[in-house]
């Protein structure tokens, strides 16, 4: 609909006297494109063969049907048309009626002044532009947020950021009845290979012929859009190609094609489709962002992935099967990778080595600390003839110390050097949780014997000092080396024992498991002592595991 105002106005007389019809067509012709009627139903065919009135004058008092009656005919179809009616001093009742149900703006008495009707005209007319000014603009707010809310809808949906493409032009093509619409993603102010199309379903494609690139590259050009129009198999053929941009990045360019409709485009629509071609570009940003972290993410995930295989495969893979002595180790990461790590080494001379460390932190930083700190160690015990435990701790401090000062991180370590020939244990321990050494030949009520001899963490200071414990083991006993991620997972308060409450519903308060607690559990495993099982009963406790979680343990048969 054209703008209110570039044309004369509708009005329409209705009278059923002569004199007085021919007097108000004269009054008004100038200013108005004039209608006469000299009865109700007169003006009820001229409403149905040329549409809305700007204003309707209409006498009262007609035959068949009077003026009230009429006007009220018309409000419905014609909410907007302004009402005047032309009324004698007799009529003040159906004229109050009619004011009170709105079906008549004004009305002026018999005979009239005819100044007066046409400032009264004037009013009306001025009130309708108004009333129409006022509709057109809330048409097109409607029309624009409906636009907005099916675009957004579909771009929500989408499960993916070609799927987001695919609404974006299914959407936008049939919202404005294009014949097709292309959309084209750029990257880099270049084309690339992707293209999304819409076709109009009721329309054969090898109909007609839509070639774009043209006006693309003008968008690309420009950063403006650009249409066009030209003749194809006789019919008239309009072009629409819009840029999708924001924040200066051009994202992709709308292509849109009509093909057989003599009416092009209006400037609101076009308008409108630029302005969602805007709101799609934000969500495409938003979208590429939100695609590229995830690809970001996966690549992060699968290098993780890597790190993970490479680190399990730096622990043993295999234990070492040892006349005598039984050997189980288990190491679970809260991560990817972690910190966490144990090393099992058999010396060609007999002894057997021993250790669970930790280093500070989690991660790929925690990883690579671990994997130095096994390097070193492994390297260490290879010697022909291996120093003390404590020896060798002082060595690998040496090694890592200026490393891990320098990055704020530190390891605990407990070293355990075992002689099978004499049942000797030596070990060494920095900052680590204490050993837990039983025997199955004491009863279950027998306190553990934690191994406490302890110093200072790798890493804390350039020279480590600290001398090592030493104990004869003997058949049945039971050497247990943790982390301190088992020691402090969080599990319920009925853990050990099922208390029910007074409403027969399990306690929920939760509290580390302590080396106390790992010493009540190990009490209750079955013989012989299996580390898996162990650490499925906590970790299908503790619902969340916030750090590595490594045990090791030495079994003297």
């Amino acid at each position: 609909m054209s703008e209110i105002g570039l044309d004369k106005l509708k009005l329409m007389v209705v009278d059923d006297e002569p004199d007085n019809l021919d007097l108000l067509y004269r009054t008004f012709r100038r200013d108005f494109q004039v209608y006469k009627a000299n009865h109700a139903f007169a003006a009820l065919e001229i409403l149905e063969k040329f549409g809305e009135m700007a204003v309707i004058i209409s006498d009262q008092r007609m035959p068949e049907m009077n003026g009230t009656e009429f006007l009220s005919r018309t409000v419905e179809r014609f909410p907007d048309t302004i009402r005047i009616l032309l009324t004698g001093f007799t009529d003040v009742e159906d004229l109050v009626d009619a004011i009170n149900s709105g079906q008549v703006f004004k009305y002026i008495t018999k005979p009239w002044n005819p100044d007066r009707l046409r400032g009264l005209v004037e009013q009306a007319s001025d009130t309708y532009r108004l009333v129409k000014k006022r509709t057109q603009e809330l048409r097109r707010s409607l029309r624009r947020e409906s636009l907005f809310n099916a675009v957004t809808t579909a771009i929500r949906e989408s499960l993916d950021y070609d799927s987001m493409l695919q609404k974006i032009v299914a959407t936008i093509g049939q919202t404005f009845e294009a014949t097709s619409c292309l959309l084209r993603p750029v990257e880099d102010d270049r084309l690339t290979q992707d293209q999304f199309f819409y076709t109009d379903p009721e329309f054969d494609i090898s109909d007609f012929f839509f070639d774009p690139s043209l006006l693309i590259e003008k968008v690309l050009e420009t950063r403006h859009y650009q249409l066009a129009e030209d003749v194809y198999n006789g019919n008239p053929s309009h072009h629409l190609v819009v840029p999708l941009s924001y924040q200066q990045h051009l994202l992709a360019v709308l292509a849109l094609h009509q093909w057989g409709r003599d009416r092009p485009w209006k400037d609101e629509d076009i308008q409108l489709i630029v302005d969602v071609a805007e709101q799609a570009a934000l969500a495409l940003s938003q979208a590429k962002f939100y695609q590229r972290l995830q690809e970001k993410q996966q690549q992060i995930h699968n290098e993780l992935e890597v790190a993970r295989q490479i680190q399990y495969n730096l622990l043993r893979q295999s234990l070492p099967d040892i006349k005598g002595v039984k050997v189980q180790a288990c190491c679970y990461p809260a991560r990817e990778v972690g910190g966490d790590f144990f090393e099992v080494f058999v010396h060609p001379k007999g002894d057997l080595w021993l250790a669970v460390g930790d280093v500070s932190g989690k991660g790929v930083p925690a990883a690579l600390f671990m994997a130095s700190i096994i390097s070193v160690l492994r390297r260490e015990l290879s010697q022909e003839a291996p120093a003390e435990p404590n020896v060798v701790m002082q060595n690998l401090n040496h090694a890592l110390s200026e490393d891990l000062i320098s990055n704020n991180y530190f390891i605990t370590l407990v070293l355990v050097c075992y002689t099978p020939t004499t049942k000797e244990l030596v070990y060494t321990n920095a900052g680590h949780i204490y050993p837990l050494l039983w025997s199955r030949q004491g009863t279950l009520a027998d306190n553990p014997n934690y191994l406490k001899v302890r110093s200072i963490p790798l890493g804390i200071l350039p020279k480590w000092q600290a001398q090592s414990g030493r104990l004869v083991l003997a058949a049945g006993d039971t050497l247990l080396l943790a982390s301190d991620g088992i020691t402090e997972a969080m599990v319920s308060t009925n853990f050990y024992s099922v208390v029910k409450t007074e409403s027969d519903v399990e306690s929920v308060n939760r509290s580390m498991l302590n080396q106390d607690g790992l010493w009540q559990l190990l009490q209750q495993e079955e013989q012989p002592l299996s580390l898996k099982h162990l650490l499925a009963r906590i970790q299908a406790d503790n619902q969340v595991q916030e750090d590595d979680q490594t045990i090791l343990s030495l079994e003297i048969l």
